[in-house]
């Protein structure tokens, strides 16, 4: 239990003369040191026809610096029993290494190389745009992608959050190299990155080392605030779809605050209720999709009725204004139309009637246990402290945690009603088809 507050560890946070901000977090007894570096730069970055650069310049990273050649970067980390990978979301880049306590000059080093002097040659764009097209098309193969796609676009007509961090397939074919270059220079400068070094290591000795290697580097990074403002939703938004798969997929989407909002806090317990998941604190790492939970709403009103096989909802806190969403997949032979009459009765009771105190009890157990683990180990340590630094503040965190635990049942039944609005509602909905074979000559 946390009643107090998220038990963070103690941070040694300090900015260099050109602008990089740096988080040390030792921790003595941790046998592994784990060097994240976050970018605040995402898709909500790009523009019609480079969709999709940041989540390039993700594996143009990974492809060449001065000191790195291709591959060497993946076999230095190897080489030491380490481990290595980084993802791309609308808001941000993380990139991290974990190592052996005693290998930690391996990833200082190569992030010093990488951050501003990736190469991005051409010839390696162009291999690069191969790999990149190949996962856009496998996750085509996905209803679930091609709804998510589709829901975005619908919702947003303005703001960047309308497309994916995978990026737009015509983009991702006519992007040049000196066009993904240019993204690069512009926006992946020590201004924009924070810098995170937890586990085992001597924070004197560290904090020398982090000095003696990226104060050199020169200033750079442009804002990366986004001017662009989505208007309101004036009446519903549908779209349907169809393709290969097994059963009917819905998913809906109603406009969300950004993390800023103070209806943020009431916003992730509605989502925590309907879907079970409490986003920030949940006792699982890493940054994938949320699992499926048997007590939540959603899951109750639907899996068990035997109307869905998949339920769930998901709002993730981001820097502008989001989306909430629910996706449900029918079970055999239930129609669209019954399933997404179901979900509606289900909102509409939410709304009227607001959490039990079982469920607001629920809830609160979970965000002190989800805190009480936060910080188990090197490489969530560094998720946990870049992750809420680029999102807002180092100090967010334990706000949002304090804010969370204070929130009582009418406000999350009113900030239900004001949410589940039919006006600001966008729905996909995926048929699938089956193909009838060609008859015989």
């Amino acid at each position: 239990m946390v009643p107090d507050g998220v038990p963070q560890p103690k941070v040694t946070a300090f900015t260099l003369p050109n602008g990089l901000r740096v988080l040390l977090a030792p921790q003595p007894k941790s046998p592994a040191a784990s060097v994240w570096v976050w970018y605040r730069v995402g898709s909500r970055n790009e523009r019609p026809g480079l969709t999709g650069a940041s989540h390039w310049v993700e594996h143009m990273l990974f492809q060449g610096s001065p000191r790195y050649g291709k591959g060497e970067i993946d076999r230095a980390v190897v080489g030491v029993g380490g481990e290595l990978n980084a993802f791309t979301d609308t808001d941000f880049t993380a990139y991290y290494t974990t190592v052996p306590r005693e290998h930690l000059a391996v990833p200082l080093d190569i992030e010093s190389d990488r951050m501003t002097r990736a190469l991005i040659t051409d010839p390696e764009v162009e291999r690069e745009r191969t790999v990149i097209f190949s996962e856009r098309e496998g996750n085509e193969n996905w209803p679930e992608f091609r709804v998510e796609e589709e829901l975005l676009a619908l919702a947003f007509r303005v703001h960047p959050y309308r497309w994916d961090a995978l990026g737009r397939r015509e983009d991702i074919e006519q992007m040049t190299p000196a066009e993904l270059r240019g993204y690069y220079r512009r926006f992946y400068g020590t201004r924009n990155a924070v810098l995170a070094v937890c586990g085992g290591f001597d924070l004197r000795d560290v904090a020398r080392d982090v000095r003696r290697r990226f104060s050199r580097l020169p200033s750079g990074g442009e804002d990366v605030g986004v001017r662009e403002v989505e208007p309101a939703a004036h009446g519903e938004r549908r779209s349907e779809l169809s393709g290969p798969g097994t059963n009917p997929y819905l998913q809906i989407g109603w406009r969300a605050p950004a993390v800023d909002d103070p209806a943020t806090p009431a916003t992730m317990i509605v989502d925590a209720i309907l879907g079970g998941e409490t986003r920030l604190f949940t006792a699982s790492s890493g940054w994938g999709r949320a699992g499926e939970h048997p007590n939540a709403r959603l899951y109750r009103g639907l899996v068990d009725r035997g109307l869905a096989v998949r339920a769930t909802s998901e709002w993730r806190p981001r820097v502008n204004p989001s989306l909430f969403t629910i996706q449900a997949l029918a079970a055999a032979g239930i129609p669209l139309d019954r399933l997404e009459t179901a979900i509606g009765d289900l909102l509409k009771q939410f709304a009227k009637s607001g959490p039990t105190a079982t469920e607001m009890d629920d809830v609160r157990a979970k965000i002190r246990r989800g805190a009480a683990l936060s910080y188990e180990g090197a490489s969530r340590t560094g998720f946990r402290l870049g992750y809420f630094s680029v999102l807002r503040s180092l100090a967010y965190e334990q706000e949002i945690y304090r804010s969370l635990l204070r929130v009582r049942a009418p406000e999350v039944r009113d900030r239900a009603r004001e949410l589940f609005r039919d006006e600001s509602r966008v729905v996909v909905r995926y048929t699938p088809i089956t193909e009838v074979p060609h008859a015989g000559v």
